[in-house]
């Protein structure tokens, strides 16, 4: 009976932290660093295989940590932040320089826009976290990340064949502007949903 009542009691134990989905989000990571070398050698077509490979392993390491119970803080927090890092990265390496003006259909605002929404957001996750508050990704994160994963393929595609598809650039620019309204929206809609909660813990004290 005590032992029972022991094993009742024991805290969950967390999965290796070398567990494969952990691993695929490493993998993610050194993908990025790829797609940046390949983006500043103006190599589009294998930009475009790369990021769809680490776009898959983003969708396969959580299907695999959720199938096979290895579920874990740190690979939590650390998925999110390698997402974050190969976006934010491939869209401010798309920026036009005077080195290379790079015909993307990006300015400046559009990346800051981007890039501010992952920071906060990544802030205010590890705010939650420490905490106590799991605050993992909802519905419209996830569309927002579909759709800045889309319109970066559309960019990429537009860039390797720029002669054949120019006549279609009003589709990457709308894809652009529904990224960058669904960014905003979702990170306006991660903030109203932390101070609501927080909100709510205060008055349970």
């Amino acid at each position: 009976m005590v032992n029972s009542m022991a094993t009742a009691t024991q805290p969950k134990r967390q999965p290796p932290v070398f567990n494969l989905p952990n691993q695929l989000t490493a993998a993610r990571l050194g993908l990025a660093f790829v797609l940046f070398v390949l983006i500043e050698f103006h190599l589009w077509v294998s930009c475009g295989i790369v990021f769809t490979i680490a776009a898959f392993t983003d969708w396969l390491d959580g299907y695999l940590a959720r199938k096979q119970g290895l579920t874990s803080t740190l690979g939590r927090n650390m998925d999110p932040l390698v997402d974050k890092v190969l976006v934010c990265g491939a869209y401010i390496f798309l920026l036009p320089t005077d080195a290379a003006r790079v015909n993307a259909g990006l300015a400046a605002w559009m990346v800051t826009v981007v890039v501010s929404r992952e920071l906060i957001i990544t802030g205010l996750r590890g705010f939650m976290e420490t905490s106590g508050i799991t605050f993992g990704a909802d519905w419209l994160g996830k569309i927002k990340m579909v759709l800045q994963c889309v319109t970066l393929l559309a960019i990429f595609a537009f860039l390797a064949e720029w002669e054949t598809l120019s006549a279609y650039a009003p589709v990457r620019d709308v894809l652009i502007y529904a990224t960058l309204f669904i960014t905003a929206l979702s990170g306006l809609q991660y903030i109203w949903r932390a101070c609501s909660i927080l909100r709510l813990d205060e008055a349970l004290r």
